[in-house]
């Protein structure tokens, strides 16, 4: 189990905020209601879709990083 208070859980936490966000972008009606902002605090669900949809690449290589570290190393 990983604890939000370490660095462990906040890059899991990130991580899985970027991969939510990238796929509420590709869902029409999510888009229009949770991304339609993009300044502010509502802003920020709309630069981590930006972030996931561009660079997806080394999202996913980085949640299968993290998840092999949660499940066999840690």
């Amino acid at each position: 189990m990983t604890n939000v208070y370490s660095l462990d859980g906040i890059l899991v936490f990130g991580l899985l905020f970027v991969c939510t966000c990238a796929y509420f972008k590709k869902v029409p009606r999510l888009k229009s209601w949770l991304l339609s902002e993009k300044k502010g605090v509502w802003g920020v669900f709309y630069k981590a879709a930006v972030i996931g949809t561009r660079l997806h690449a080394a999202v996913a290589i980085a949640c299968v990083v993290m998840a092999f570290y949660v499940l066999f190393i840690k």
